[in-house]
């Protein structure tokens, strides 16, 4: 089974991706790790929440993508390929094939440069090593795109969530062909 989107990382960058892909009705497959920094995050910077603890905030980002059709699988991908049109992502507990991935790994940068992603010096405190993306989100391979901290942007939940939900608007632009914007309405 082939997937539009492969998502590496369900925190707040990976979940917000993965949220605007799958209502775009791109068959979207997000693998978590479960390892998180929002994991240990206490957030009263994001705006719209008044508080919130890291762990529930994850979770309801979770929630809200899997709601659209999202599938959320636990795991560790240890390799990615590329294979036909796509790609295939090799875990401890199977693989997996997808046009796109985007890396939403955080902190860790191991993944992008062991499968021959660019990385470069990361600028924000602590972070040694990011994605070298473009602003739009996409890296040296094609078909390989970055999100949130992974990318070099603030570790700040509501910046990281925002700029997944940027690189999924430019992937779902280019799978459509055109220029994607997902706005609701309120129902009279």
């Amino acid at each position: 089974m082939s997937y539009d989107v492969a998502i590496i990382g369900a925190g707040p960058a990976g979940a917000s991706a993965a949220l605007f892909t799958a209502k775009a009705g791109k068959k979207t497959l997000v693998i978590d790790s479960d390892q998180s920094i929002t994991k240990r995050a206490w957030v009263e910077n994001h705006y719209g929440v008044a508080e919130i603890t890291g762990p529930d905030l994850v979770e309801i980002g979770k929630k809200q993508a899997a709601k659209f059709g999202a599938e959320l699988v636990q795991g560790k991908v240890v390799a990615v390929a590329k294979e036909g049109e796509g790609f295939r992502l090799e875990t401890e507990n199977g693989s997996y094939e997808a046009k796109h991935v985007v890396l939403a790994t955080g902190l860790n940068a191991e993944l992008a440069q062991q499968i021959g992603v660019n990385t470069k010096p990361g600028t924000e405190p602590r972070i040694k090593t990011v994605v070298d993306a473009t602003p739009e989100g996409k890296t040296n391979v094609p078909g390989i795109w970055a999100a949130g901290t992974a990318a070099g942007v603030s570790v700040h939940t509501i910046i990281t969530a925002g700029d997944g939900a940027k690189v999924a608007i430019n992937l779902i632009s280019e799978l459509n062909g055109e220029r994607y914007v997902d706005h609701d309405v309120l129902k009279a």
